[in-house]
């Protein structure tokens, strides 16, 4: 049978891999956002994680919101976000509907493949229910699933999706093979079959639970050699000379994946009766990094004899990471509400983010332009290059957070 795809959900995740089997594959991308469809049509990517050219070259991708499209396809994809909720639970909702919207074109035989982030159990126990009862057929006998973790690092243009190793699993071992072969033919950095869907499901979960954990040991790290009055980064640069040392820095822990996916893994153990205390212990550590650097530059603000109340402040980058369009989950957010709770008044610029995202979002008003002078604390939030062009002179009243340590040590005043 001519294998005809769809990736359900058109993100960071989904059209990436859409336009590598676009290439090959009859493949339709479905998003139920009618204006993402339009800008895709129009060959624009607003994630940015696909050139127009790149999505010029997929001829046999086209896009669509009519989920009747879909009815011929024998291969499902799913790439929905799986976020929390603001109880820090995993929020399978956006998964849950998709899985309901396959069911109801779902044919004998099709395959179904989740590459969402979930907690060991997710696919077979939640999904596959859903898919039976919205296609009236029988999981293993008239339809079959699979799980392929999405290893997509947004804004990095050297570990595209075709260039990272991608782990498969199916719900048979035939499928399993199946499943293989269809990522093979666009990963050129090859696959690795895992034994089972639950074993490739807590394989993708904890490899940020596990980067998470990491951060938050230099976190603590920098905690402590604050108050011992020692540069955290010279003390990194000197440890890393060792070979097997692991190259971690301090920083604010967001976005999508490091600071979600560990609490898929903490809600299913606590599930079967384990309080997981390592990873939570992480978590909170990065959670209050935030208010921590807040903190740090309300101190320094104040040895220079500042007044905090009605104070300005500058943020430079909201998004979650360097030169990455992408703000979910940003925790500089942290550090904006901490300060105002202090009485300061708060710009953020970022070249990269969109105004009217934030807006939405965070309900921040990014500014166009920038003057250091009138400004009375300045703070590196987030590492894109452009900032490396600004001319970072200050006064000796002025405060200069650098939380990335991307400036020169010299010009400022505070970092991680």
């Amino acid at each position: 049978m001519q294998k005809k795809i769809a990736i359900i959900g058109l993100g960071y995740v989904g059209l990436p891999l859409a336009v590598e089997f676009g290439k090959i594959f009859d493949t339709v991308g479905f998003d139920i956002a009618q204006w993402r469809i339009d800008e895709l049509e129009n060959g624009h990517d607003r994630t940015l994680e696909v050139d127009s050219e790149n999505l010029k070259s997929a001829s046999k991708l086209s896009f669509t919101c009519n989920l009747d499209d879909l009815k011929s396809c024998n291969y499902y994809i799913v790439t929905v976000p799986t976020p929390i909720d603001k109880n820090r639970r995993p929020d399978l909702t956006p998964l849950i509907k998709a899985s309901e919207s396959i069911g109801k074109v779902l044919s004998k035989d099709d395959i179904v493949i989740y590459e969402s982030t979930v907690y060991p159990g997710a696919t077979e126990e939640d999904c596959v229910p859903v898919l039976e009862k919205f296609s009236g057929l029988t999981f293993n006998k008239d339809f079959f699933c699979g799980y392929s973790p999405e290893r997509i690092n947004p804004g990095d243009k050297t570990h595209t999706v075709t260039k990272i190793l991608k782990v498969t699993a199916g719900s048979t071992p035939e499928i399993a093979t199946k499943v293989d072969d269809l990522y093979n033919t666009v990963i050129t950095a090859g696959t690795h079959k895992a034994p089972s869907i639950k074993v490739a499901e807590a394989a993708k979960v904890i490899e940020n639970s596990q980067r998470d954990v990491n951060i938050a040991f230099v976190n603590e790290l920098a905690i402590i050699f604050n108050k011992l009055d020692i540069d955290t980064n010279a003390v990194l640069e000197a440890a890393g000379t060792k070979w097997n040392f692991l190259p971690f820095k301090p920083g604010l822990v967001g976005g999508h994946c490091i600071g979600v996916d560990p609490y898929y893994l903490t809600h299913k153990a606590q599930e079967v009766g384990y309080n997981p205390e390592i990873i939570l212990a992480g978590r909170r550590l990065n959670d209050n990094m935030g208010i921590y650097v807040a903190n740090q530059i309300i101190k320094l603000m104040i040895k220079k004899g500042q007044t905090i109340d009605s104070s300005r402040t500058l943020i430079l980058g909201i998004t979650f990471k360097e030169n990455c369009p992408d703000i979910r989950n940003s925790r500089v957010i942290d550090v904006i509400e901490e300060l105002q709770e202090f009485g300061t008044k708060i710009d953020v610029y970022d070249p990269w983010a969109d105004s009217d995202e934030v807006k939405r979002e965070y309900g921040i008003e990014l500014i166009n332009e920038i003057n250091l002078k009138q400004y009375d604390s300045i703070i590196l939030a987030v590492a894109h290059n452009e900032f490396k062009k600004i001319d970072m002179k200050k006064t000796d009243k002025q405060v200069l957070f650098d939380i990335k340590s991307f400036y020169d040590d010299s010009i400022s005043d505070g970092r991680l």
